[in-house]
């Protein structure tokens, strides 16, 4: 059967350039963003061009920030999507090599992160699992201090970008995705769990605060609903953009409410 027509729109640098600075993203300033590629429609240059787009509207004094994660650098007894078999998870945890933020390709963040991270004069957090990398005048104030053992915390760039007031971009991205919610977990009372993974002499366990994405969508809709989030439309996708501030500051009501400490397993 002959291949299928592209669906459109037809999205280029220059138009997704022109929406995001339409939807308010303003030249100099910090932006953390989720982003799918596929939902923009049919983008002439890929991601590389939806990154450059990106760059544009920030401008020379802007920093475009990415999540980078590695999940597949955990235990492999807790993989699901797919699992592996238990004779197996000696061997691979033996075998896995360290986290290294210049070669470890990010997992499951979609596509454009990984182009940012591979950007050259990109920088990236240290963290093996949930790292972050960033591009443009202050990356590194961003990604320094990371520390190993706090994956989404106070010593994480989330925190950073609080402090920063930077702002999140979901670019066809949902509230499931949205990393800054994790921040408020450090905030409320939050279990402690074991977490395996490889380090630089060996596999290593540290102990870590517990995270989950479970019921971010719901957060988000009333988030949307109660506090001024801008909502428009870029390429073919739903984009929403709002101050990392205040999400955080939302989610940590919320989720001391919605969330009570036994579901957070």
């Amino acid at each position: 059967m002959p291949t299928p027509p592209p669906t459109g729109p037809l999205v280029t640098r220059g138009t997704v350039a022109a929406q995001l600075r339409e939807l308010g993203v303003r030249d100099g300033e910090i932006l953390l963003v989720h982003s799918s590629l596929k939902s923009l429609g049919w983008v002439c240059g890929g991601p590389v061009a939806v990154v450059q787009s990106l760059l544009d509207a920030l401008g020379p004094n802007g920093t475009l920030v990415v999540p980078t994660q590695t999940g597949d650098l955990s235990d492999p007894a807790v993989w699901e999507n797919p699992p592996v078999p238990e004779e197996w998870w000696g061997t691979i945890r033996t075998s896995m090599p360290a986290y290294d933020p210049l070669i470890t390709p990010s997992r499951g963040v979609g596509v454009i992160p990984e182009t940012v991270r591979t950007w050259p004069g990109a920088l990236r957090s240290a963290h093996p699992q949930t790292s972050f990398a960033a591009l443009g005048a202050r990356a590194r104030e961003v990604t320094d201090g990371h520390a190993t053992d706090c994956r989404l915390g106070e010593r994480s760039p989330l925190a950073r970008l609080e402090e920063l007031h930077a702002r999140v971009l979901l670019l066809g991205a949902g509230y499931d995705s949205c990393t800054c919610f994790h921040l408020a977990e450090y905030r409320i009372p939050s279990p402690l769990v074991k977490v395996g993974r490889p380090g630089p002499v060996g596999w290593e366990t540290v102990t870590e605060v517990s995270i989950t994405s479970d019921r971010f969508d719901e957060l988000g809709h009333d988030f949307e609903r109660d506090r001024p989030v801008v909502r428009g439309t870029v390429g073919a996708a739903d984009a929403r953009l709002f101050p990392v501030a205040d999400a955080v500051a939302y989610a940590e009501r919320w989720l001391a409410v919605h969330r009570p400490r036994e579901e957070e397993f």
